[in-house]
C-alpha cells in the first residue's frame, strides 16, 4: 500500500536526493525529486504529494519560505518534513512553529527519519479509516444473505474489488449502493486510502465542479484560497459518485476527460494535475433510457460502466427481512441501551409481511423509530402511528414526487435549524453534523440565503 503515498523530495544537492530517493523507494514508497523549491512548486502544481521532505538550506527560495508557502496553499493537507545539515534548536522551533510535521539533521541516522514518514502515513490511513467509519458504519451493516440475487453482488464484490476497473452500481433508492461501493474499497489495494462519497443530487452544477476538481484562490466570488478538489483528494483510494444520473452534461463532459487522461484542471487555472483514483458510481435511475434521451453522455455511460452491479430491492429477498430485523435491533440497542429483550408477535408478522417502498433505508428507519419509542423491553408497532408507512393504492396519485418532498423537507429542517441558532451558520451546521461549507452550499442551492447571518 506504501507504493501509492507519494512523498516529493526537494534537496538541491543530488547526492542527497539519489539517496532519499533509492531510501525509500526501497522502503515502497512512491517518490519523486526537485532540486529548488519553485521547482517543486511546479511540481506539486501538476500532482498532488501529501508529503514534502525539503532541505532548509538551498539557493533562491530557502525551505523555510517554501515551507511557509506550501502551509499558505495547502495548509492540513500537506505534511512537511524539514531537513537540514546545520540543526539549530531555534530553527527548527521556527518551522514547527509554521506547521512542519518534523525535522531531521543529516548527519542523525535514516532511520530516525524513516520513523517519521512512517508516523505521517499512518496518520495519513488513519485519517482515512476514519472517514470511511464515519461514513459506512464499518462493521453496522449486515453483509450476509440467504438470496441468491444477493449472494450474487457480494460475489461480484470479492471479484471486481482486486482490479481497477470502473463499477456502475444499480438499484432502486434505499437498496443499500452505498455499503456496496464501501465493501469494493474495503476489499481493494486501495483500502487504507480515501474513500470520497459525493451526492451528485446535493450540488448544482457550479458546486459540483469546484466539489470535484478544486478551485485557485480568486477563481470566483467567495473563493478565498487554493482548494484541493476531491478528485485530487482521493488520489490512490476511491471516488463514490452516488446518484451519478443527475449529474449535469457540463460536467459529465469534464468528468469523461478526467476518466481518459487521468489529469484534471482546478476550476481557474489551466494547470493539469495528475490523479490516480478509482471510480464507481450509482444511479437509481435507468441510464440507458437517459442516453437515448439524451440526458446522459453514450461515451460517459459506457466509460463507468465497466462492470455494473445491479442490487436487488428488498421485495426481491424477503428471506433476508427476518434477519435485517433483529440486525437493525441489535444495532439500535447497543447504540441507545434500551434493553430490549423481545419483539411482539404481532409487530414482527406486522414487519415481516409490510411491502418495503423505501428497500432497507425504510426497514431500518422504522426499526430505529422502535427502538427510540420502547419501555418494558419490548418493540410493539402501536408506538408509532403506521399510517405513515401504510399508503393507500389510490392515494398514491396525490403523493408528491420524492426529489420535490426531499427538497421540501431540506427547507423546512433547515429554516427550523436555522432559527434555533439565531441564523448562526457554524452553530446549525455543528448541530446538524454535517460541515459548514456543506450546510452553505444547501442554503445557497435552496435559495435560503435570507435565513442566515
Amino acid at each position: 500500500m506504501t507504493g501509492l503515498f507519494k512523498i516529493l523530495i526537494v534537496d538541491d544537492d543530488a547526492d542527497y536526493r539519489e539517496t532519499y530517493k533509492m531510501l525509500l523507494k526501497r522502503k515502497g514508497y512512491n517518490i519523486e525529486a526537485a532540486c529548488s523549491a519553485e521547482e517543486a512548486l511546479n511540481v506539486m502544481d501538476k500532482e498532488f504529494y501529501p508529503l514534502i521532505i525539503t532541505d532548509i538550506m538551498m539557493p533562491g527560495k530557502d525551505g523555510v519560505s517554501f515551507l511557509r508557502e506550501v502551509k499558505d496553499l495547502y495548509d492540513k493537507n500537506v505534511e512537511v518534513i524539514m531537513v537540514t545539515g546545520y540543526g539549530s534548536i531555534e530553527t527548527a522551533v521556527q518551522t514547527m512553529k509554521m506547521g512542519a510535521f518534523g525535522y531531521f539533521i543529516k548527519s542523525h541516522n535514516p532511520e530516525e527519519l524513516i520513523l517519521e514518514i512512517e508516523k505521517v502515513y499512518k496518520i495519513f490511513s488513519l485519517q482515512n479509516i476514519n472517514k470511511i467509519n464515519k461514513n459506512n458504519e464499518k462493521g453496522r451493516h449486515l453483509c450476509t444473505s440467504k438470496n441468491k440475487k444477493m449472494q450474487k453482488v457480494f460475489e461480484m464484490v470479492e471479484l471486481v474489488a482486486a482490479s481497477n476497473s470502473n463499477v456502475l452500481i444499480t438499484g432502486e433508492s434505499g437498496v443499500g449502493k452505498e455499503i456496496i461501493a464501501h465493501l469494493i474499497h474495503e476489499k481493494s489495494p486501495r483500502a487504507q486510502m480515501p474513500f470520497i462519497p459525493i451526492n451528485c443530487q446535493y450540488f448544482s452544477a457550479g458546486l459540483i465542479e469546484s466539489e470535484l476538481f478544486g478551485h485557485e484562490k480568486g477563481a470566483f466570488t467567495g473563493a478565498a484560497s487554493r482548494r484541493i478538489g476531491h478528485l485530487e483528494e482521493a488520489n490512490g483510494g476511491t471516488i463514490f459518485l452516488d446518484e451519478i444520473g443527475d449529474m449535469e452534461e457540463n460536467t459529465q463532459v469534464k468528468l469523461l476527460r478526467v476518466l481518459e487522461t487521468k489529469k484534471i484542471e482546478r476550476i481557474g487555472s489551466n494547470k493539469l494535475i495528475d490523479v490516480d483514483f478509482r471510480l464507481v458510481s450509482a444511479t437509481n435511475k435507468d441510464l440507458g433510457k437517459s442516453v437515448l434521451s439524451g440526458r446522459f453522455r453514450e461515451d460517459l455511460y459506457y466509460r463507468i460502466n465497466t462492470i455494473e452491479i445491479k442490487v436487488p430491492p428488498l421485495r426481491e429477498r424477503r428471506e433476508d427481512i427476518e434477519d435485517l430485523i433483529y440486525f437493525f435491533i441489535n444495532r439500535f440497542n447497543m447504540e441507545m441501551g434500551k434493553g430490549i429483550k423481545t419483539i411482539d408477535e404481532d409487530t414482527k408478522a406486522y414487519l415481516l409481511d409490510y411491502k418495503y417502498p423505501g428497500n432497507i433505508r425504510e426497514l431500518k428507519n422504522i426499526i430505529e423509530r422502535l427502538v427510540v419509542l420502547s419501555n418494558g423491553g419490548v418493540l410493539k408497532a402501536e408506538m408509532f402511528k403506521t399510517e405513515k408507512i401504510n399508503v393507500n393504492e389510490n392515494e398514491k396519485e396525490n403523493i408528491t414526487p420524492y426529489k420535490e418532498a426531499k427538497q421540501n423537507f431540506e427547507k423546512r429542517y433547515i429554516i427550523q435549524v436555522l432559527k434555533e441558532c439565531q441564523n448562526n451558520i457554524t452553530h446549525a451546521a455543528n448541530i446538524m453534523e454535517i460541515s459548514r461549507r456543506q450546510l452553505f452550499n444547501k442554503i445557497i442551492e435552496l435559495d435560503l440565503k435570507e435565513y442566515i447571518k
